[in-house]
């Protein structure tokens, strides 16, 4: 049985009609916005594209713990129910979450309406949910909100606290990024471009007539001799036509057929000799062509600069590895979806899941809250190199690691491959061992910089603690480049290129001395966790720490990358066995 909302829930209240009657709000830009994501390819991009990288995420109903994280409600907890409701289930909760982003991207506002369904009986059984843009919902005389349904007007009573609750009537709950200079307004990032869509616009009426204008005519051919026209046909051999109708109708012509002759020849002219010596070519094109070009690239790419998330998002991401892709997707997650999701979410919140939850007379209700979860948005996309790297870090089974790069278990190798491929690994481990002299590392040492001695690897260091140990060191280089980024070894004339490499690997391409590592506290707070990975493996946590800050250190003065083969040559130092 759905629950009954009462009109506590309304979003629209008398308050709220009193100071939208009394000209709260200004939305004429509003209609200026919508007409561009109509007429502006680029706009309806952005707005579609964070539409639809918000229906990705899922809703789940949770409460905020003491470390800021978002805690999970138990299933059978009424919150949990009350956020499954919503919108008639993840289907539905998936639509209305993709229709709020061309709202809040164009307009910085959209409304959730909810009308109550019911039965035969006249009982309500449902809610049908909706979505409307600020055209659609108008305010109307005596405090009333009128909303355009399928085309019917619904009116929208606002919430009285003092009079009787109406079960059957529709809901309205305004949900709008708020302007930092009046926080009743709206605001996007479209608004603050109208004038460069503007712009805009007129560069691609130049672009379309300066297209136009190419297809029209190549021109006039002036050729000495006696003046005269082109005579049309069936007209006297020395009868001339007007020179307006002869432009006029090639012109008509390369538009109505772009292929035929009249677009690429030039009409031509005769003229008297003593007029022209030679045989000239008369051309109409313009030196604005090349630039209006230029300046709608440049009002594009100004445009994207200001959409809210990385440009590369608009502009395309061509030019970027699978690495870098991915990064500035999850950016544009970060920063154009996840605070667009948790206006919505604070709007169910505080409207429909806490109201509901108080009429259930739940002591902590204003604890609960409606979230968000977009981990399905931050998948890379390149699963295959990742379950690859995942596989030899440790972290996933061979059988997931066949799975995510295409094949299944009939591609698995038998238990005599398997045993052949490991003898020829460890032949070759020990003809490297001899080869190597024992004084001499393999590692990336600088001058000052000091890597431990290496010693035949102890049975005491199983794969998963190279897994462990791999782990902490990519993070930790993965850390210093993200510092990197903004320290003048990588200038900022380079930093857009720097967003293009995986952070681990930065030192590799801008050098660090080794005693700027300490400067630029690149790093700062790596090795919290090494006490911990010590002590559950039996190591010595003061020595693990050294060795791996060593080590970390002689990799970026070395500008040398580091692999998961290092790791076992790390792990040789005979102070690791010690007791901590």
């Amino acid at each position: 049985m759905p629950r009954q909302l009462t009109a506590a829930a309304a979003r629209y209240s008398v308050k709220t009609a009193s100071l939208r009657k009394g000209g709260g709000t200004n939305n004429a830009w509003q209609e200026e916005a919508w007409r561009f994501f109509k007429e502006v390819p680029e706009v309806r991009f952005s707005g579609t594209w964070v539409g639809n990288a918000m229906s990705g995420a899922t809703l789940f109903a949770g409460r905020r713990a003491d470390d800021g994280t978002i805690e999970r409600a138990p299933d059978n907890h009424p919150a949990s129910e009350i956020v499954r409701e919503i919108a008639g289930g993840p289907d539905g909760q998936s639509t209305i979450l993709g229709d709020f982003g061309p709202h809040l991207v164009v307009a910085g506002e959209g409304w959730i309406v909810v009308r109550p369904t019911t039965d035969k009986t006249n009982l309500v059984d449902g809610y049908d949910w909706r979505v409307l843009s600020t055209r659609e919902v108008k305010q109307q005389g005596g405090g009333k909100l009128t909303a355009e349904i399928d085309g019917e007007e619904v009116a929208i009573p606002p919430y009285d606290p003092d009079a009787p609750a109406d079960p059957l009537a529709p809901i309205a709950i305004r949900v709008w990024k708020p302007s930092p200079d009046r926080h009743i307004e709206a605001d996007s990032p479209v608004r603050s471009s109208l004038t460069l869509l503007e712009e805009l616009q007129l560069l691609n009426a130049a672009v379309a007539a300066i297209a136009r204008s190419r297809i029209t005519g190549r021109g006039v051919l002036l050729v000495p001799k006696g003046t005269r026209f082109p005579t049309s046909p069936g007209t006297a051999g020395d009868a001339e036509d007007d020179l307006l109708e002869v432009f006029l109708e090639v012109a008509s012509t390369a538009i109505r057929e772009p292929d035929s002759a009249a677009a690429t020849v030039p009409i031509i002219l005769e003229v008297p000799s003593e007029v022209i010596s030679d045989i000239k070519w008369m051309s109409f094109e313009s030196n604005f062509d090349e630039l209006a070009l230029k300046l709608r690239d440049e009002a594009i790419r100004r445009f994207a600069n200001g959409l809210e998330i990385p440009a590369e998002i608009l502009l395309g991401l061509s030019d970027a590895n699978h690495w870098s892709a991915w990064q500035i997707s999850a950016e544009a997650v970060r920063l154009g979806v996840e605070p667009r999701l948790a206006l919505v979410a604070y709007a169910l919140t505080t409207q429909w899941l806490r109201p509901l939850l108080e009429d259930e007379d739940l002591e902590d209700a204003d604890e609960w809250l409606v979230w968000y979860d977009t981990s399905q948005l931050r998948v890379q996309a390149n699963r295959a190199q990742t379950a690859l790297e995942a596989f030899q870090a440790g972290l996933i089974s061979a059988a997931a690691a066949r799975r995510e790069t295409g094949f299944d278990e009939a591609d698995a190798p038998t238990k005599a491959e398997t045993a052949a491929r490991e003898d020829t690994t460890n032949a070759t481990a020990d003809n490297t061992a001899e080869e190597t002299p024992s004084n001499v590392t393999t590692l990336p040492v600088g001058e000052t910089t000091s890597i431990p001695d290496t010693l035949p690897a102890s049975a005491a260091h199983p794969e998963r603690v190279l897994a462990a140990v791999d782990g902490l060191i990519w993070a930790a280089l993965q850390a210093a480049g993200e510092r990197l980024r903004n320290k003048p070894a990588c200038p900022r004339s380079e930093r857009a290129r720097a967003r293009e490499i995986v952070p681990a690997e930065l030192h590799t391409v801008f050098p660090v001395e080794s005693d700027m590592i300490d400067a630029w506290h690149l790093l700062d707070g790596a090795w919290a966790r090494v006490p911990e990975i010590a002590r559950r493996y039996g190591l010595n946590p003061q020595c693990l720490t050294s060795i791996l800050d060593d080590y970390a250190r002689a990799l970026i003065a070395a500008r040398h990358p580091h692999t998961y083969e290092d790791t076992a040559r790390v792990l040789r130092a005979p102070c690791l066995v010690e007791a901590a």
